[in-house]
């Protein structure tokens, strides 16, 4: 047990551009039960403004190094802007002080050395990188209309898009699990961009040791997000998350590493 918390630790500092490949524990299949914090409003959800809401969650084992914020947000009254630094990433605050507008955001594609995306990114409707067609999925703002989709289902085929990001795995699709693979993974910082069944989007961030991709998809299965498509986007050093609580910047998870791209969150005028 002590290896393992040590191993843990030692993974959290090192910086993250692809999927990382430490061996961990071999995961469990037994999907979580999901813990309400307390102190969270009786329903669990704590209203930032409206149309936004975060939450905490617990997963097993119930300690904070599972920890996953959830922010809750009605496209209704926001909308979504990919924002993309090729060569020139940046940390959350910097990122904070160039988008004084967003009440939100959290980092999306995979990146290389170069602090090139991988996958692709459409920012503003400019197309960037090469989609990913055979894993994965995508996160696409088209007619004004955002949601997540697979991208083996429905592969990018030069349609014209407002804003996307791509990564992988996928960890729900259509109400139901889609990561089961049982190979080795370690568990590690993680975030995640998802659809619910009203068609809100969720953004979820793993501040601390995080899980395994496995426990990661079946715990967001069983929760009652009632989430219907889920995507992972990039973790480990990268991880961050923003919110804005009415004035007050609050940085939910600073990145390890500066990073090249984020999708933020703005009010509809």
């Amino acid at each position: 047990m002590i290896q393992r918390w040590i191993i843990a630790l030692l993974t959290l500092l090192c910086g993250c551009t692809l999927l990382d490949s430490l061996p961990p524990p071999i995961p469990t299949l037994i999907p979580p039960t999901p813990t309400l914090l307390s102190g969270d409003g009786p329903q669990g959800w704590q209203t930032v403004a409206t149309g936004l809401e975060q939450r905490t969650y617990l997963p097993p084992p119930e300690n904070d190094v599972t920890k996953i914020t959830a922010l809750r947000i009605d496209p209704t009254y926001y909308r979504f802007r990919v924002h993309y630094r090729p060569g020139a990433p940046l940390t959350i605050r910097e990122w904070t002080e160039a988008l004084p507008g967003a009440v939100a955001f959290v980092n999306a594609n995979f990146f290389d050395e170069n602090d090139t995306i991988l996958g692709l990114l459409v920012a503003d409707g400019q197309v960037y990188g090469s989609p990913y067609t055979d894993r994965g999925g995508a996160f696409v703002v088209q007619d004004g209309q955002a949601r997540v989709r697979s991208n083996i289902r429905e592969p990018y085929t030069g349609e014209l898009l407002e804003q996307a990001v791509q990564a992988f795995p996928m960890l729900m699709l259509d109400g139901a699990q889609a990561y089961t693979d049982t190979a080795e993974d370690r568990s590690t910082r993680r975030s995640v961009v998802a659809q619910d069944a009203n068609g809100r989007i969720v953004l979820l961030v793993t501040p601390l040791i995080g899980l395994t991709l496995l426990d990661l998809s079946a715990f967001l299965t069983s929760s009652d997000m009632n989430l219907v498509n889920a995507l992972n986007l990039d973790g480990g050093g990268s991880t961050l998350m923003y919110v804005n609580r009415a004035g007050i910047p609050e940085y939910v998870v600073t990145s390890l590493d500066p990073v090249p791209a984020v999708l933020a969150v703005y009010p509809r005028e």
